[in-house]
């Protein structure tokens, strides 16, 4: 089994901000410094999401918020369907009982004789 190498903070930027300098092409870096490209690629997405210890681009920080906010709307939608499902399992055991949630008899409270 391989070894998985690991590379400073300090390295990944200088050699993203190679890159984006157009000073070395994406082969000539991956060759020069015995890397491969998706790891090239990946370190300048970190790079442009601020990452290396930088200040993130423009784009880069969006897409930060973008996935805050995508994360959020998943754990939102998970508690709202969570709930749902809780209400509905309280209204169906308070009806086999013949309970209203209003405390008043099921069919009371269907018939329009519950709490005003």
């Amino acid at each position: 089994m391989r070894n998985q190498r690991s590379f400073s903070l300090e390295f990944k930027r200088r050699v993203v901000e190679e890159l984006m300098s157009g000073e070395s092409r994406p082969a000539q870096l991956c060759r020069r410094y015995n890397i491969t490209s998706s790891v090239l690629y990946h370190w300048k997405k970190q790079y442009s999401r601020g990452k290396f210890n930088n200040e993130p681009t423009e784009e880069g920080g969006l897409r930060n918020r973008i996935e805050q906010l995508e994360r959020l709307v998943g754990r939102l939608t998970l508690e709202n369907e969570f709930l749902k499902k809780g209400l509905q399992n309280s209204l169906s055991k308070s009806r086999g009982n013949g309970k209203s949630l209003y405390g008043g008899d099921a069919s009371s409270a269907v018939s329009g004789g519950g709490v005003d």
